[in-house]
């Protein structure tokens, strides 16, 4: 059985990382490069990186930011935003990827997640789901998608992802806690690893998560201090959770 997973996770705007609370009144973090590195060499065992701006934009992921974060990463490397093609994730992959996530462009068209599965296999495919109220969210959350959360992770597990990122846009940024209700519903509905994503502010909330979903995405609680990880890490262990 794998161990769960620590992920700390870059939001990027503009170049920069940010961070606000459900999604909104997002505020400069830092800068992607550095903080990757960072988490890179504290141990993380994943990094996620999310152009937020790229489908309000409708433009594709900064390749050369990419490049430049991959370039200083010894760890698996997702990137999402702006992805709506094949071409789009195998680009993403040449500028070193690992996995590609994809959430707008699967809602609008959901045979995008077969199409991908079958170029680059299941396993580099993360069906990203924000959801509000159990309710998903499609364009950086200003959307109603017209779909309950549960019933499209299962969507998506039929038709090829290999993982799900769920980010509850109601926790958000709060640091009071995951929703764990909702990253046990969708863990319970589908056979494929779920990324717990939104309100952690202490290891207490990150052990809450593990123990529901397969792994913790991490952002507020680490980007004014990445050097917190091994730390973070250690305490969450130290509640039981087999981290590596």
């Amino acid at each position: 059985m794998p161990y769960p997973r620590l992920i700390p996770c870059l939001d990027v705007a503009g170049g920069r990382v940010v961070k606000g609370v459900r999604f909104r009144r997002l505020r400069d973090a830092g800068d992607p490069v550095e903080l990757a590195a960072a988490y890179s060499d504290a141990g993380a065992d994943e990094l996620v990186f999310l152009d937020v701006k790229a489908t309000l934009e409708s433009r594709g992921t900064l390749l050369s930011l990419v490049r430049a974060v991959a370039d200083r990463l010894a760890i698996p490397f997702t990137v999402g935003g702006g992805v709506r093609s094949v071409s789009d994730a195998e680009s993403l992959l040449a500028a070193g990827a690992d996995k590609v996530a994809v959430n707008s462009a699967a809602l609008e068209r959901p045979a995008l997640l077969g199409e991908l599965a079958d170029a680059l296999g299941s396993q580099a495919v993360v069906a990203a789901i924000d959801a509000e109220g159990g309710r998903v969210r499609a364009r950086a959350g200003t959307t109603d998608a017209s779909r309950d959360a549960v019933d499209w992770a299962r969507e998506v597990e039929e038709r090829g992802a290999g993982e799900i990122l769920l980010t509850s846009i109601d926790a958000d940024g709060t640091r009071a806690g995951y929703d764990l209700a909702l990253s046990r519903a969708v863990a319970d509905a589908v056979d494929l690893p779920v990324i717990a994503s939104g309100g952690a502010g202490n290891a207490c909330h990150v052990a809450d998560a593990l123990g529901v979903a397969q792994a913790a995405l991490l952002a507020s609680i680490l980007h004014e201090a990445p050097g917190r990880l091994p730390r973070l890490r250690a305490e969450v262990r130290a509640m039981g959770v087999p981290l590596r």
